[in-house]
């Protein structure tokens, strides 16, 4: 088997467990540095236009790819055309797993979400509602004054289902497909989306396209973490049932089927009406015959996260080296 899949599979198992054991760092960190640089880009390019965000996403999400690419190729030592020392094979091996087990835990976010989600259900718990308030912002774009503390706590389950797709999933997802160059990509992408993405009078044109490439790159990490959630989930039927009737009716293509998916699988009913800075949408709602959400269930939603999440990296591991070694086989078979 080639030595990138090995080193892929090694340095995601690494990253990732480096994201359950200190998630993300409060100062420095990667993404944050991303956005900082895509911040000085947008304030070059900006014009009310579709043209000049299609630019930006360019510039943005293909540059990190581009240097993605470079530090991979860099730390594979290219070929001298003689056979590789076995020294030298280790050391490729190593720089590879290294590159990768950084790149993982840099763009992956699942401690961190957790963490977040049971800093607001512990003040929900105490009846702290104004500390609940204050950490709300942490962790999704909602209005934490207009909302009560069951609003709250549904707030924080959708958020924990949906970025359980867009921190983990989908990038384990591309990373697999694409090694470092694809982690890295993803979360560009993502956090242009959140950056730019949504629909305000500044960003409607100019976030268009950061839009709807999030919407494609997220697309496959969503329908793996609507099955996963269907796996995993304490109710595999009624995940099942509500998945695939609701999903469709969520205006995110992404969001939907996530959110769908955790709203069967803990029983609950998640959707209707949603308070933003400024407006107010009324979305149908996912698993209408459920019950309400609870303050308790922001628990049971960071477990299923996790529990999604662990299923992930091993079906996104597995995928890879069962690739490296099926393309091994034919490779051996042209010879």
């Amino acid at each position: 088997m080639r030595t990138d899949h090995v080193a892929y599979a090694c340095g995601a198992v690494l990253g990732f467990l480096g994201d359950r054991a200190v998630g993300d760092p409060r100062r420095g960190h990667p993404v944050a540095a991303f956005g900082r640089a895509a911040g000085a880009v947008e304030r070059r390019l900006w014009r009310d236009d579709r043209g000049r965000g299609a630019l930006h996403t360019a510039v943005c999400a293909g540059g990190t790819v581009l240097a993605g690419a470079l530090l991979a190729r860099a730390a594979r030592r290219p070929a001298t055309g003689r056979p590789a020392r076995p020294a030298a094979t280790l050391g490729g091996l190593a720089a590879e797993t290294a590159l990768t087990a950084a790149a993982t835990w840099a763009v992956l976010g699942g401690t961190t979400l957790g963490r977040e989600a049971r800093v607001i259900g512990t003040a929900l718990a105490a009846a702290d509602v104004d500390a609940a308030r204050d950490a709300l912002p942490r962790l999704c774009g909602r209005d934490p004054q207009a909302l009560d503390t069951q609003q709250m706590a549904r707030a924080v389950v959708e958020s924990v289902a949906e970025n359980t797709s867009d921190a983990v999933v989908g990038a384990l997802v591309w990373g697999a497909a694409g090694g470092v160059p694809g982690l890295l990509g993803f979360r560009a992408v993502n956090t242009l989306d959140a950056m730019v993405g949504h629909r305000s009078p500044r960003y409607r044109r100019f976030g268009w396209a950061s839009a709807r490439l999030d919407d494609v790159v997220g697309w496959p990490g969503a329908r793996l973490t609507a099955a996963l959630a269907v796996l995993a989930g304490p109710d595999p039927r009624g995940a099942w049932a509500v998945a695939r009737r609701d999903a469709g009716s969520h205006p995110s293509p992404n969001a939907g089927p996530v959110e769908a998916a955790f709203a069967g699988a803990l029983g609950v009913r998640l959707g209707g009406t949603l308070a933003y800075a400024g407006r107010v949408e009324h979305r149908p709602v996912l698993g209408a015959g459920n019950r309400p959400v609870e303050v308790a269930d922001i628990e049971r939603a960071v477990r299923l996260s996790r529990r999604v999440s662990a299923l992930a990296l091993a079906v996104t591991v597995a995928g890879r080296l069962a690739y490296g070694a099926a393309t091994m086989g034919t490779h051996q078979g042209d010879r």
